[in-house]
């Protein structure tokens, strides 16, 4: 198994893209295999892809915005990951409050997905809690995650999916061929914390992931503490110790 970090846990590292490029640095120096980009500073996709060979990192992909995803942007954003050297991009959430805005998610998403697919490529969206809890509307059958991964690939956030009382191992190995990664995520309530801080069951987590053949498990930590750096490295201790 592979380990990633998605960059937003890094976010208050990183304020151009000079800063990019030296926290990529810093990532591999922790130990990890491959980031989740979640914006670029400015930097090219031949810069980054550049960055990301010189020290040993692979893209495992990005959260971009649901417009990215739009017909008129979608080629240019798939030709972005494509020089990057990954084939799967997402989305990290999108307002699923009421029938008009699922549908045109899981509308955009669908398209964007079918367009990835003959390009040997694949969309995805990151779960919250939201989309495991009972809708607020009932015009359609099946509950929001269920639409979402009938329109489009899914990265399972796996503490959000606890918080809203799933069984995580139930839900990876029930969902494998339509999983592109999962995200590692401790907490407690709705505080993230850094892995073995909290009260998820990570070890059904790696569990899961191992039965289920999932390749990366991307760390993410929506509010480190104290700091970015500091919180992901306790995380690769955790990582080092109980998924390797």
């Amino acid at each position: 198994m592979k380990f990633a970090v998605q960059l937003y846990s890094l976010r208050h590292h990183i304020h151009s893209g000079e800063d990019m490029l030296n926290i990529l640095e810093k990532v591999k120096a922790i130990g990890f295999d491959g980031v989740e980009f979640a914006g670029y500073y400015g930097l090219s996709a031949e810069a980054l892809k550049a960055k990301l060979d010189e020290v040993g990192l692979k893209c495992v992909g990005a959260h971009m915005g649901l417009d990215d995803l739009r017909p008129e942007r979608i080629e240019a954003t798939l030709d972005f990951m494509q020089t990057l050297g990954c084939d799967i991009v997402g989305i990290g959430g999108a307002d699923t409050k009421t029938e008009d805005a699922l549908t045109e998610v899981t509308d955009v998403m669908g398209k964007a997905d079918e367009t990835a697919a003959k390009r040997g490529m694949k969309v995805y969206f990151h779960n919250h809690t939201g989309e495991f809890e009972p809708p607020m509307f009932a015009e359609k059958p099946g509950t929001i995650f269920e639409r979402i991964k009938a329109a489009c690939h899914v990265q399972i956030d796996t503490y959000w999916s606890f918080a809203a009382g799933q069984d995580n191992y139930k839900l990876i190995t029930e969902n494998k061929d339509r999983i592109v990664s999962l995200h590692i995520k401790d907490g407690v309530g709705h505080t993230p914390m850094a892995l073995g801080e909290g009260e998820n069951d990570l070890a059904a987590v790696v569990r899961a992931a191992k039965d289920a053949g999932i390749e990366w498990l991307v760390l993410e930590n929506d509010d480190p503490v104290p700091d970015g750096l500091s919180d992901v490295t306790r995380s690769m201790a955790w990582l080092k110790a109980n998924a390797d």
